[in-house]
C-alpha cells in the first residue's frame, strides 16, 4: 500500500508592516464624517417628507370644506332660501397687516 504523507504547507511571512496597511484614523474620521452627513440627510429627508404630507392634508381639508360651502349653497338656493352669510366667515383685511385676520 502507499501511505500518503502530507506535505507541510509552508506559512506566509509578513512582507508589508501591518500599520501601512490599516486605515487609521484618517480613514475613521473619514467613516466619521460620512456617517453624520447621512443622518443629517436622512432627518432632512423626514422633515421635508413630512412638511408636504401636511400640506396634502390641509389641501385636502380645504376642498372637502369648499366641496361642502358649495353644495349647502346649491341647496340653499334650489329650494329658494337666502341664507345669510355670519360675519366670522368673511375675513377682513386691514392696511398695514400681514394677512387676513378673523373676527
Amino acid at each position: 500500500m502507499l501511505a500518503l504523507t502530507e506535505t507541510p504547507m509552508p506559512t506566509p511571512s509578513m512582507t508589508v508592516a501591518p500599520e501601512s496597511v490599516t486605515p487609521g484614523f484618517v480613514g475613521f474620521a473619514a467613516v466619521v464624517i460620512l456617517l453624520v452627513a447621512v443622518i443629517l440627510l436622512i432627518l432632512d429627508m423626514n422633515r421635508r417628507i413630512r412638511r408636504v404630507r401636511y400640506r396634502e392634508e390641509v389641501r385636502e381639508e380645504l376642498d372637502a370644506e369648499e366641496a361642502a360651502r358649495a353644495a349647502d349653497e346649491a341647496t340653499h338656493q334650489g329650494t329658494g332660501e337666502s341664507r345669510r352669510r355670519s360675519d366670522a366667515d368673511e375675513p377682513i383685511v386691514r392696511e398695514g397687516d400681514d394677512g387676513p385676520e378673523r373676527r
